[in-house]
């Protein structure tokens, strides 16, 4: 019977005197026509809340890579949903946009420090980055940082100063700080001669003078295309050259499995081709097939037959091979290197929830549950170390209360119910001096709370190091300030600032350790009851100190409802209730009214606890209690077992 060739397959042809419709059962695939182009990669790095995510929306809308009846989620790039509601970026993501006949894979990277794990594993794989400042804030900790980084790769940044329509906007004084902060950081000639625009990333427009028309993002696009190279594993492209790739970020996917993202570093990869993995050392860790390969074009990953060195893409269909590892074919026996990660600063012990309401509230309480989710955690994020300690515990390091933070919040959303903690600094020994990490506090306050921020962080052992005034009242302040001595301080500057004070922190280095920090200076108040609290019983105890729970919460013996006024921890009975009597008065009852509560966050409540106090993490709640029975019930023990 004859055939006709057509996309999905040779298809009969009956032979009758009138024509055959041929209708397929479901459409088609649409066939995906690669046409190689000229290839931009960067990433876009700034400090918190400066405006990266917003000028990638501008930037994907600009460029027609959403169409203009599309809908699209603003921040459409903060996919997650603490990221959404933190209003931060946490996972480094990347999409791609198409100007003038050339792709530009862009990478939206994290602005906080504790995540900069993401940020040195994504700069390996850019050619140029687009630094983005706020024309009123001016140069911040994180902006430091990441820019530090950029720069030892020999990365060539433009400048972009963005939200120059803000009333308090200084875009000529931020240029200057700029230039004086890429001096600082030992830039060389030609990334001094950086360039530079003045932009509005929420309007869609960049200008490279103030007094130029304000009419889109097509400065920027070009100013990309002009001074960020060519990627250099793009003259090695084709089938002549073997295929070698390295892993940067490793999700999970319920249909594909493992994806691994990276840039092509050489030669070719096309879909069911048998390649190999291989680890830092050059093992073989194992060979497969490649069963999807997935591009970034836009906000999608879209499937594609082939892609050649200098782009980034994601692979399907390995098992083992993660962050770090080098896929390439089977006839490479050399890894690619991958650049070291600074180590962790922090750690926290994480246990099974083992309190008297465990297992009510979750369904995943198991340590070995609890353990595999750890390790698949620290598989995807290079940044984060996952050590057992025995009996069911886990040290998990990492570089931030925040960092931590977010693990501890995403395992609880999952329905995972946990012990954890207070977080405790890493000491490292070096010629038998012990070494402590020291962090970088930068504090805006107004004028009237500057004394009280210097006294308060100098006996956290701080050492002020730069005060200059910024404006509209407001004062700078820069720290040197030992990483331990800042856990739980963030609470108490809030306090003493009114909420008007920012404070960011940034890692510097190691320094010698500066002796005994003063910790939390108040006692807590100690349940010693268990059952539902009663407005009666917290009545009577919010005249020792501050409550942390309301009516009707949920108590147990040795959970913490509260702060006391005094440096002393106190037993209280949450449960009292009035007695009633059958003697009749004149006096009315007391109106029995509660102060009200602002509940404590999850990092909150973290900072809070001492060595001897833990956090009990559920789906539902977030309780406080101390690590060890309260003096009655060990005695009560104890007078059980001797009986």
């Amino acid at each position: 019977m004859p055939t006709i060739a057509r996309q999905d397959g040779p298809l009969p042809l009956l032979l009758r005197s009138r024509p055959c419709v041929y209708k397929p059962a479901r459409p088609a695939q649409p066939l995906l026509i690669l046409v190689f182009m000229e290839i931009r990669n960067i990433a876009i790095i700034a400090h918190v809340d400066h405006g990266k995510t917003t000028l990638v929306d501008q930037l994907l809308k600009q460029s027609g890579s959403v169409r203009e009846n599309q809908q699209m989620a603003e921040r459409a790039m903060d996919s997650n949903d603490q990221e959404r509601e933190r209003g931060i970026t946490i996972l480094a993501k990347c999409t791609s946009v198409e100007w003038n006949n050339v792709r530009i894979n862009t990478v939206d990277t994290p602005g906080h420090a504790d995540f900069g794990g993401e940020v040195e594993r994504i700069l390996s794989m850019v050619d140029g980055v687009v630094l983005l400042v706020d024309a009123a804030e001016s140069v911040m900790p994180q902006t430091k940082f990441v820019l530090s980084k950029a720069l030892k790769l020999g990365l060539k940044p433009i400048v972009v100063i963005n939200k120059i329509d803000r009333s308090d906007a200084q875009p000529k004084e931020t240029l200057e700080s700029i230039f004086d902060l890429f001096l600082a950081l030992e830039a060389n000639d030609d990334q001094l001669n950086f360039h530079y625009l003045y932009a509005s990333g929420r309007n869609g427009w960049a200008v490279k003078e103030l007094e130029d028309e304000r009419k889109n993002l097509d400065p920027l696009f070009q100013l990309i295309v002009d001074d960020v190279p060519r990627p250099k594993p793009q003259q090695l492209a084709g089938d002549d050259y073997p295929f070698k790739m390295l892993v940067t970020t490793l999700e999970a996917d319920n249909f594909l499995g493992r994806i691994l993202t990276g840039r092509i570093e050489s030669g070719a990869i096309t879909i069911n081709r048998n390649i190999k993995a291989l680890n830092r050392d050059g093992e073989i860790i194992e060979k497969t097939r490649v069963t999807k390969l997935l591009a970034f074009r836009g906000l999608a990953r879209v499937p594609v037959e082939r892609a050649e060195a200098g782009d980034i893409v994601a692979i399907a269909g390995l098992e083992e091979a993660t962050v770090a590892d080098t896929l390439c074919d089977l006839i490479v026996n050399d890894p690619i290197p991958s650049h070291p990660i600074d180590p962790p600063t922090l750690a926290m012990t994480i246990s099974v929830n083992d309190s008297p309401y465990a297992g009510r509230e979750g369904d995943k309480v198991q340590s070995r549950v609890i353990r595999e989710r750890l390790m698949r955690e620290a598989e995807g994020n290079v940044a984060l170390k996952v050590q057992e300690t025995g009996d069911g515990d886990f040290e998990v390091a990492g570089r931030g209360e925040l960092q931590l933070g977010v693990l501890i919040e995403s395992m609880r959303r999952e329905g995972f119910e946990l012990s954890i903690s207070r977080p405790r600094v890493l000491f490292k020994t070096e010629n038998g001096e012990k070494l402590e990490p020291i962090e970088e506090v930068t504090v805006d306050v107004d004028d009237a709370y500057a004394g009280i921020v210097i006294e308060k962080i100098s006996m956290r052992k701080g050492e002020m190091t730069d005060m200059r005034p910024t404006g509209a009242g407001k004062t700078r302040i820069v720290f040197h300030a030992p990483a331990r001595g800042l856990i739980g301080y963030h609470g108490e500057f809030l306090t003493d600032t009114r909420g008007t004070g920012v404070m960011n922190r940034m890692f510097l280095d190691y320094a010698p350790h500066k002796g005994s920090v003063g910790g939390r200076t108040n006692g807590v108040l100690i349940s010693t009851e268990q059952g539902e609290a009663v407005t009666y019983g917290l009545w009577y105890i919010e005249e020792r100190g501050k409550l942390f729970i309301t009516t009707g919460a949920k108590v147990y013996e040795g959970m913490i409802i509260g702060q006391n006024a005094k440096d002393n921890d106190l037993d209280v009975n949450p449960l009292k209730s009035k007695q009633l009597t059958n003697i009749r008065t004149t006096s009315k009852d007391e109106a029995v009214k509660l102060t009200p509560i602002v509940p404590m966050t999850l990092e909150q409540a973290m900072a809070y606890i001492e060595d001897d106090e833990l956090v009990e993490v559920t789906p539902l709640n977030i309780r406080l209690r101390k690590r060890a029975l309260l003096p009655h019930l060990r005695k009560r023990a104890k007078q059980a077992m001797d009986a």
